[in-house]
């Protein structure tokens, strides 16, 4: 009898690597004086949860631990509210799968 190990999505994620491009973000949260429903929308769908509420009310970004899954380019790109750009090349996520 085979017994299925379940492994939660946090446990998945520790897998993956990623190589942090010190002082050169590929995304920005341009600022803000109140965050939109969207940006707000970021802090609970971003799966590597990159944003969070700062104590003065506005959304910050660690784009370390980034995915590049695109969850904020379609919530907040075309408004203008982020900037995304792809990492440069050797840098970002280095996926490992298993």
């Amino acid at each position: 009898m085979t017994v299925a190990v379940t492994l939660r999505v946090e446990e998945k994620l520790y897998q993956n690597r990623y190589l942090v491009d010190s002082g050169r973000p590929h995304i920005k949260v341009r600022p803000h004086a109140r965050p939109s429903a969207n940006l707000l929308g970021l802090t609970r769908v971003c799966p590597a949860q990159c944003y969070e509420l700062n104590d003065q009310g506005q959304v910050e970004i660690t784009a370390d631990g980034c995915m590049e899954c695109g969850t904020c380019r379609v919530l907040c790109e075309a408004s203008g509210e982020i900037e995304w750009n792809y990492p440069r090349g050797g840098f970002g996520i280095l996926f490992k799968f298993g």
